[in-house]
């Protein structure tokens, strides 16, 4: 157990403070809190797995931890590029805003997405077991392939039928992108996968879920907030989110990790600091 740093005890201090000014400003904007409310969520997570582990994303490599943040925003946009077509959420309130002012706040909050989630997932995975095992899937050429045209199916069928397929923008980019990062010998979840070890795709799995929670609760009374509209399946919410709608953070989790790493991986770094192994492995 190592002592609790002290940017812990910052986002701790930002979570307090913009929460409550989140929840208590009732009926004012406050799209300013989101930022810092996120932060510190972010540091508050990082700080926990180096207490727990003695390692996390910051202290092995700041650089690569603010980059986190820069190819988030990005990221993101992608979603709400979709949701034109698939009209499954809004935010209400945003049209008190200019275009510029919307655009400029929401990628500023869409920084904290990759962060939140990889933070999250890296907590995880320090409580789970070294293999956590699982079917074995390969890198073979025929899975590969598969799996980039079923993405494409999917995404195609989306497309097409948006009221139907919906869901498949929460899945489809990994079965894309995973094959690219093999290709390419970027990083990829199949460097675990082929031994039979689940174990980073259970902590991403965890990491999300957990993160999702604090997404949902938080917006619930915040202003502007998001609200769903989905063809089926939108019954009992917790929060602003249909129960089924959970379901979706687990394939999202997996496209973040594909998206993170054909980022890092076209800039020139094909390892990255995301669930490498603690000091005493």
């Amino acid at each position: 157990m190592k002592r609790f740093p002290a940017h812990g005890w910052l986002g701790l201090s930002l979570v307090a403070i913009f929460w409550t000014l989140n929840w208590s400003l009732s009926g004012l904007r406050t799209q300013w809190a989101f930022f810092p409310l996120w932060l510190g969520y972010c540091l508050t997570i990082d700080a926990l797995v180096f207490w727990h582990t003695g390692t996390s994303l910051l202290a092995r490599n700041w650089k690569k931890y603010i980059g986190m943040f820069i190819a988030s925003a990005p990221v993101w946009w992608l979603f709400e590029l979709a949701n034109w077509r698939l009209q499954n959420w809004h935010y209400a309130g945003a049209e008190e805003f200019s275009t510029l002012l919307f655009w400029f706040w929401a990628t500023l909050n869409f920084t904290t997405v990759i962060p939140a989630v990889f933070g999250s997932a890296e907590l995880m995975r320090s409580f789970l077991p070294k293999m956590v095992k699982g079917p074995i899937i390969r890198p073979t050429k025929a899975t590969s392939i598969g799996f980039f045209l079923t993405g494409w199916a999917m995404l195609a069928l989306m497309v097409a039928w948006p009221r139907t397929f919906f869901p498949f923008v929460w899945v489809s980019l990994y079965f894309i992108l995973e094959p690219i990062n093999i290709w390419l010998g970027h990083r990829s979840l199949v460097e675990w996968t082929k031994e039979g070890n689940w174990q980073p795709v259970v902590a991403l799995w965890l990491g999300v879920l957990l993160t999702a929670f604090f997404w949902e609760m938080w917006n619930y009374l915040a202003y502007p907030k998001w609200v769903y509209h989905v063809p089926w399946g939108n019954w009992f919410h917790i929060f602003e989110m249909p129960l089924l709608g959970y379901g979706g953070y687990l394939p999202f989790a997996l496209e973040l990790f594909a998206m993170y790493h054909l980022l890092v991986g076209l800039f020139g770094s094909k390892e990255t600091d995301y669930l490498m192994k603690s000091p005493e492995e």
